[in-house]
């Protein structure tokens, strides 16, 4: 019995060392084909420092209101191509990479709160709100983009006119913590970008199935969405930011403490963010105003931009969108 215990002690003893060892023996192949962000540039690109990081946004239209457009997952600035010279007919408007995405520096180390968490980026936007002068603005978010205008909504009420919640991901199937908590260590940050690199190969299938209709999607438009995978170190952020916190109960909050005015669109063809719960979100917060978009999908403003155009700016305006 002795002998049989110390066989299955140094066998559990192997499979910890392999665990604790094996991750760090796996050679992690470099990153083909990159190049430092600013070479990557568009001639319109503008680069800003907020919070330590150098922020990658485009700007159209001048004078107020102030129009702050925040991208999904996987997304950048270039999702809203289609719309932001006619939203600049309104104002000013301001469309920038998030940590992770498109142009904006990707920090490798930090200290203190993860760079790329749900928090972070709502003191980022802030605080671009404060280096280029911006009192209060209107928040447009489409998808993951739509979480960060919400809780800056929640959090900063006296800084947002309004919100525009485009196909909202608002949360619901979090990680555990304990999931969490294993996704930190340092073998899973070895593996991690490893994994995530996969999106060269199911990118395109994940923007086809963002489109109600995927014929509308020109050769231009996929080079664009994979542009930013050309970036230095953009494996390991995208790592960073999938086991970055988030912030739980946003739907509930929303519902229960949103102040300022929001108008909920969703295409009604969504196969990321099914377009019934934005419906039901539509329908839950207090004095929203809800538009559904017929044959299009998750990224209306990008594959139905007149109708977009035409729920968003009299909502923007203040005019009834009925």
């Amino acid at each position: 019995m002795k002998t049989l215990l110390q066989v299955v002690g140094v066998i559990l003893f192997a499979l910890a060392l392999l665990l604790a060892v094996g991750p760090f023996l796996i050679p992690l192949p470099p990153l083909e084909n990159t190049r430092p962000l600013m070479e990557l540039a568009d001639a319109d690109s503008r680069f800003i420092e907020v919070n330590g990081i150098q922020v990658h946004y485009k700007q159209a239209g001048q004078g107020q209101p102030y129009i702050i457009l925040l991208h999904g997952f996987g997304a950048s600035q270039f999702s809203w191509r289609e719309v932001m010279e006619p939203l600049g007919r309104l104002g000013t408007v301001i469309a920038y990479d998030r940590p992770a995405f498109g142009l904006t520096e990707r920090p490798m180390t930090w200290r203190g709160e993860n760079p790329y968490g749900a928090r972070a980026n709502v003191d980022l936007l802030i605080g671009l709100m404060d280096r280029l002068g911006i009192p209060k603005a209107v928040l447009v978010g489409n998808s993951a983009g739509g979480a960060v205008a919400a809780l800056a909504a929640l959090e900063h009420p006296e800084r947002v006119e309004r919100l525009v919640l485009v196909d909202p991901a608002l949360g619901g199937g979090e990680i555990s913590p304990l999931l969490r908590l294993l996704m930190a260590t340092p073998q899973a940050n070895r593996l991690g970008p490893l994994l995530v690199r996969s999106i060269q190969e199911r990118g395109n299938a994940i923007i086809l199935q963002a489109w109600h209709d995927p014929d509308k999607i020109s050769p231009e438009v996929i080079a664009g969405y994979r542009k930013p995978l050309q970036a230095e170190n953009w494996d390991r952020a995208l790592w960073y930011f999938t086991t970055a916190p988030r912030v739980e109960n946003l739907r509930a909050r929303l519902v229960a403490e949103l102040t300022v005015p929001v108008l909920v669109v969703t295409g009604d063809d969504d196969r990321i963010v099914p377009t019934e719960q934005s419906v039901r979100l539509g329908s839950e917060l207090p004095g929203a105003k809800l538009v559904v978009f017929e044959r299009c999908g998750h990224v209306p403003q990008e594959e139905c931009p007149q109708a977009f155009l035409a729920a968003v700016e009299p909502f923007i305006q203040g005019k009834s969108t009925d």
